[in-house]
């Protein structure tokens, strides 16, 4: 019987290198350069032109034809909502979701821990028309969303730290350090994090795009830890956003739903 061994399996070079190219630009949350790119990568300028012209091909990459910056492309999309699509909180929180904007009439969106930040994964439509530009793909702010505010006050810490690397943010202006008020707008930010943690739900009125507003609600496993986010937005004339109206109450018990049925999933898989 022939034995296994642990010897390193052969690859190809140029493939790493490109996966290399891919991750700088993974961490970034703007368009980048190509000689932000090539640094990053530890290539020279003209290496990394050549890696991008395959890349920009294959539609992992795409470059904005005025500015010559670099983001991600749409087959980068695809797989990395491929990905999420196999997680088993996402799975159970669509169907929820389309049900969630059938009753209330209003938009839905499903948002998950993205690299930069929540990001919608799931987009359901509700009746009222919104004038802002949300999709599948979009990263929202953790400062000025009700989403970013579940994240900030349910994410582990060490990921909540990265989001905020990725948006720029200093640590103090989310409230995770309460001794540390370097930030003049620290103090608010905490309380509006400690209210986030007791109401269980955030909520922004006019926020960040005028006429919009958001309730928004975490999602939780069996053991405590935030799933995702789930968050109702509408027109600020048409929609409750009291935290007890019938959108709040809505919300509330779609997001039990989707904990509940979590739960159940992962006491069978125990068994």
């Amino acid at each position: 019987m022939k034995e296994v061994t642990d010897k390193p399996q052969r690859g190809i070079q140029s493939v790493e290198v490109a996966g290399r190219i891919l991750d700088a630009l993974a961490k970034r949350r703007e368009p980048v350069a190509l000689s932000e790119l090539a640094s990053a990568a530890a290539l020279s300028t003209a290496q990394a032109h050549t890696y991008l012209v395959s890349l920009t091909r294959l539609g992992l990459v795409k470059r904005d034809a005025l500015t010559g910056y670099y983001e991600p492309g749409p087959l980068s999309l695809r797989l990395g909502l491929m990905f999420v699509e196999q997680q088993e909180a996402y799975r159970v929180a669509a169907s929820y979701a389309a049900g969630l904007a059938e009753r209330i009439g209003h938009s839905v969106a499903v948002c998950v821990a993205g690299a930069q930040g929540p990001t919608i994964v799931r987009y359901e439509r509700g009746g009222y028309p919104l004038h802002v530009n949300l999709h599948v793909g979009t990263v929202m702010s953790l400062q000025t969303t009700s989403t970013g505010r579940v994240f900030s006050a349910f994410l582990d810490p060490s990921q909540l730290a990265a989001m905020m690397e990725g948006q720029g943010i200093d640590r103090p202006r989310i409230g995770i350090d309460a001794n540390d008020t370097a930030a003049p707008d620290h103090a608010v930010w905490q309380a509006n994090i400690d209210d986030t943690r007791k109401r269980g739900m955030a909520r922004s009125v006019d926020m960040p795009s005028p006429g919009i507003s958001s309730l928004s609600v975490p999602v939780r496993d069996a053991d405590g830890r935030l799933q995702l986010a789930l968050t109702v937005i509408g027109p600020s004339g048409a929609m409750d956003v009291t935290w007890t109206g019938d959108t709040a109450r809505e919300l509330r018990d779609a997001a039990q739903r989707i904990s509940d049925a979590l739960t159940q999933s992962s006491s069978a898989h125990a068994l």
